[in-house]
């Protein structure tokens, strides 16, 4: 049974990761650092959930919970009782190359801005800039990925100039990126809630799909669910509209209530 129920979450936890891993690749962000960043969320729920009359959880229950060694459970403890550092762009050798066209005096004009950089020949150069700062990556792989994001850009003259400071596969909004976190993590936290079975009150959860649909509907689908969706939706907006407690009333501690309405399309990764 525990083998079924591990091979099980292994299927659903691949396939929960793949939008968030296609999301953290737009965003320029790598494995090792979203590795880095998993580790101290295990740490903290793992603190947080699983200790006794409210109390933290002890180290070594951390660790035996995690799989992750006492010393580091500590260290990961420790990190997140410090004010949150601000988080290095410099993680991939796109990003490494573009800071130092931004950092690198040799490659800055009297301004302290970006020189435009002939390919290759006379230093400074595009091909100077990758000896020192292009890492592992072909420099022809690298250039091609940057011009792709519109990271840098050609000019005329055949010169490279820089257009960002830091690679970003595909332009992001930071509010949309925010959506997508807290939105996943209201979702994921009801299932939880509805799949784990701790006793707490169940939470509405619920879905309607077929895999058999004729790809004709499915612009009268897209029409239909918007708006149905929306007018649903202003009527659970008006609803909490009407509880919201007063702004003058300081004793009561309001809570956060919503519902969060999404559209399938496409079929499961396989494997799911």
């Amino acid at each position: 049974m525990e083998a079924d129920i591990k091979n099980t979450l292994r299927s659903s936890c691949r396939a929960l990761l793949r939008p968030i891993a296609l999301m953290v690749l737009k965003c320029g962000m790598t494995w090792r650092e979203f590795s880095e960043l998993s580790k101290s969320v295990f740490v903290s729920v793992a603190s947080d959930e699983f200790g006794i009359r409210g109390r933290p959880t002890n180290i070594s229950r951390v660790s035996i919970l995690t799989g992750i060694s006492r010393k580091e459970a500590k260290r990961q403890r420790e990190l997140l009782s410090e004010p949150a550092a601000e988080v290095s762009p410099k993680t991939t050798d796109a990003t490494r190359l573009l800071s130092g066209w931004h950092q690198d005096s040799t490659y800055l004009d009297e301004q302290g801005l970006p020189l435009p950089l002939v390919a290759e020949g006379s230093n400074p150069s595009f091909r100077s800039l990758f000896d020192s700062y292009g890492g592992d990556t072909p420099e022809q792989t690298l250039l091609k990925e940057l011009l792709k994001a519109e990271s840098i850009a050609k000019e005329a003259d055949g010169r490279y100039v820089a257009k960002r400071r830091y690679h970003m596969p595909v332009e992001m909004d930071p509010g949309s990126i925010r959506f997508f976190g807290t939105n996943l993590f209201d979702h994921a936290n009801t299932l939880c809630n509805n799949v784990a079975g701790d006793g707490a009150p169940r939470r509405l959860e619920g879905f309607a799909v077929d895999d058999q649909i004729h790809p004709d509907a499915v612009d009268a689908y897209r029409k239909f669910i918007d708006a149905r969706g929306q007018q649903f939706l202003e009527e659970i907006d008006e609803w909490l509209s009407e509880h919201r407690v007063d702004s003058n009333n300081s004793d009561v501690s309001p809570v956060r209530l919503g519902l969060g309405v999404y559209a399938i399309e496409g079929q499961l990764p396989e494997g799911s």
